[in-house]
């Protein structure tokens, strides 16, 4: 729970089929003994749709402005959306499709170097060679998932074959993401 003072902010919730969106509450402002958050699914209070959350620094398109709540939706559904807790902001969010697009492929990129660094790795061996690997390829090393890891800080081994299942997700995952976009904005 976001806290600015004594402010709580409130998660906004997005229904693309009426576009409205709608602050939710927290289930400690309905039972003050708890400190969870709701964590079941929001429906639309008008449509009773399923909602999104898109993040306490979501600000909602006018109503009107369908080809802007086409590109939240767009948004949404790669995975962006504008979460943070209130003070610095939730990242770089693509402006339009285009742009979109364009982050997307060099995400897609981004992934497909991750794949190739998997499916040619040679774990080193020795000390010297760790310490080699670990200052060359960290950037490489640190992306992936730490349950892909098996052994001590000292012996760590990586699974490569989850490895490159990892990164083949990922990449087949953003391909699907931009085939969606391009298609539903032809």
């Amino acid at each position: 729970m976001c806290r600015y003072g004594f402010h709580d902010y409130k998660p906004h919730y997005a229904c693309f089929e009426c576009r409205k969106t709608f602050k939710r509450r927290f289930l400690i402002d309905i039972n003050k003994g708890s400190r969870e958050f709701e964590s079941q699914p929001y429906k639309c209070p008008e449509c009773g749709g399923m909602t999104a959350n898109m993040g306490l620094d979501f600000e909602s398109p006018k109503k009107s402005d369908l080809k802007a709540w086409n590109h939240v939706k767009d948004l949404y559904k790669t995975g962006i959306t504008f979460h943070s807790c209130g003070c610095s902001g939730p990242g770089y969010i693509p402006r339009d499709t285009s742009t979109l697009i364009d982050f997307l492929n060099e995400k897609r990129e981004t992934y497909i170097e991750h794949l190739r660094f998997w499916m040619t790795r040679i774990e080193p061996q020795t000390e010297s060679e760790k310490n080699r690997d670990q200052k060359k390829n960290s950037h490489f090393l640190y992306r992936l998932p730490a349950e892909y890891e098996t052994g001590t800080k000292k012996n760590k081994k990586t699974d490569l074959k989850k490895a490159v299942e990892y990164w083949t997700e990922k990449v087949n995952e953003v391909e699907k993401n931009i085939e969606e976009i391009t298609n539903s904005n032809a």
